[in-house]
């Protein structure tokens, strides 16, 4: 997986104003109270709360409650949740988006962990109760060997009875919806072309993104990064998660929340640690 984020880090935020982060967070947070084992810490009584004790059993409900963003880019849904109560960690492997989000951090008082790794080395020091990855982040892998991996490393990390939800952009979006296209935005003090084209055979979206961003008056900074990106069916998501040892528990049009159809742009699946220490947990 190429290094991308770099220089596009400063300007991902300006040029993501218009994604709706604030529902996908609304909606992440109630599929985990769906379907999850992890709880907003400022929800538990004072007895389930931080670990006082240093017991055992306050060790495992602190793991439990962690919540990872595998991918977490510059953090803005990562401080979403830890809004909403969530005790959150981040991963991700540009050393630039994971600057802003210590920014961020800074800024809020959080306390997010954040960790530089490559999600297909991925290395924790516990257990996590839920792992989400969402804004399209594993469609960066573009052969199935590595989102195994990254699966198999999932399931390791992922408390017994855990939840790992992600979204990926499907073929049908690449294929059918973004296609061969060309994309420019004229912003006052940052503009770009995005060119895109789309490889049928290997069914993988390149994207060319030429940024021009305003250093001081009139002066313009021009910078190019090259994107590539895989599309994947749902049931070949499916397939994969299961050979990681995970159990599919649901697949959802992620832009309806309805039932996934051949014109799904976007899939959120969810699916369970089912290996770990069978019937300690429901």
């Amino acid at each position: 997986m190429a290094e991308v984020y770099s220089d596009f880090a400063r300007v991902y935020d300006e040029l993501m104003d218009n994604a709706p982060y604030g529902e996908w967070c609304e909606n992440i947070d109630a599929l985990i109270r769906e379907y999850g084992i992890s709880r907003p810490v400022r929800e538990m009584g004072p007895e389930e709360s931080a670990v006082s004790s240093g017991t055992q059993e306050d060790l495992l409900a602190s793991e439990r409650n962690l919540v990872l963003d595998l991918g977490c880019g510059t953090g803005t849904l990562t401080e979403l949740l830890s809004q909403k109560g969530y005790d959150m960690m981040g991963v991700d492997n540009s050393p630039e988006m994971l600057e802003i989000a210590m920014e961020k951090r800074e800024e809020s008082g959080s306390g997010i962990l954040y960790l530089l790794q490559d999600m297909r080395e991925m290395e924790l020091y516990s257990t996590v109760g839920t792992v989400i990855s969402v804004c399209d982040s594993l469609n960066y892998l573009l052969e199935e060997k590595d989102l195994l991996q990254v699966f198999r490393r999932v399931d390791n990390y992922l408390y017994p009875g855990g939840l790992f939800l992600f979204d990926f952009n499907t073929v049908y979006k690449y294929s059918e919806v973004i296609g061969d296209a060309i994309i420019a935005e004229n912003r006052e003090d940052c503009s770009f072309i995005w060119e895109n084209y789309y490889h049928q055979e290997e069914q993988v979206n390149e994207y060319d993104l030429t940024v021009f961003v305003r250093e001081e008056g009139e002066r313009f900074r021009r910078f190019t990064e090259n994107h590539f990106q895989r599309g994947y069916t749902p049931r070949d998501m499916r397939r994969l998660v299961e050979q990681a040892g995970m159990r599919v528990i649901r697949l959802l049009d992620a832009d309806t929340l309805g039932e996934v159809t051949d014109g799904s742009e976007r899939v959120y699946l969810l699916a369970r640690e089912c290996r770990k220490g069978q019937g300690r947990l429901e």
